[in-house]
């Protein structure tokens, strides 16, 4: 992690701009195709959450202001995010959270995540990091929006991913995945370069 210098950012004033807003997170929602990437998944029996945490993770972290965070109220950039998702108690209809380092392929995330999440019997294990991305799966409604609960930190620049059920159209498979951003550090050209890298590794799967 590194400072970043704000006297020479050239970011600077929209940063200052946007962290001084009453609500300066914000939330986008856009649809992707899944078909080649689910193929991929259900063929290796690899859970679907754990793979889609890893290939967002993937993307995003490939993207500079996705990595921006406030530090000690400074803005400040890390040079690898790891990963936070709720998983669901079926029994119990309570959801964990479960924390988990991201790794170098999806094989080894996928083992690491379904062994961390198999032996965390706690709900809550420690407060959330900073150098993380936060996921959330809303599997039972294929949304076209969604809104968050807000702690109401000003300086909570951690990202949220959420995304919905599947649904089927002209032969394809596709999904609405949601993003929540600070805009001190985020546009819509970020989200857009983050929509493109993401529909892109989703289609290398063959």
């Amino acid at each position: 992690m590194q400072f970043i210098d704000v006297s020479t950012w050239e970011r600077a004033m929209h940063y200052e701009i946007f962290r001084n807003s009453v609500q300066p997170q914000y939330c986008v929602t856009f649809d992707v195709d899944i078909t080649n990437f689910l193929s991929y998944v259900k063929k290796r029996r690899y859970s679907f959450t754990f793979s889609f945490v890893y290939a967002v993770t993937k993307c995003a972290n490939e993207i500079e202001a996705f990595r921006c965070r406030f530090v000690e109220g400074k803005p400040a950039i890390f040079e690898t995010i790891n990963t936070s998702f709720t998983y669901l108690n079926k029994d119990t209809e309570l959801f964990k959270v479960v924390n988990v380092p991201m790794q170098e392929s999806i094989e080894d995330y996928v083992a690491l995540a379904k062994e961390t999440e198999e032996n965390q019997t706690e709900y809550f294990t420690a407060p959330m990091a900073n150098d993380i991305y936060q996921f959330s799966s809303f599997p039972w409604v294929s949304y076209t929006h969604i809104s968050h609960t807000e702690s109401g930190k000003k300086d909570n620049a951690t990202p949220l991913f959420d995304w919905g059920r599947f649904y089927e159209k002209n032969g394809k498979i596709w999904m609405p995945i949601s993003v929540q951003v600070h805009h001190s550090f985020v546009d819509g050209v970020h989200i857009g370069k983050f929509a493109e890298k993401l529909q892109c590794y989703l289609d290398d799967f063959e």
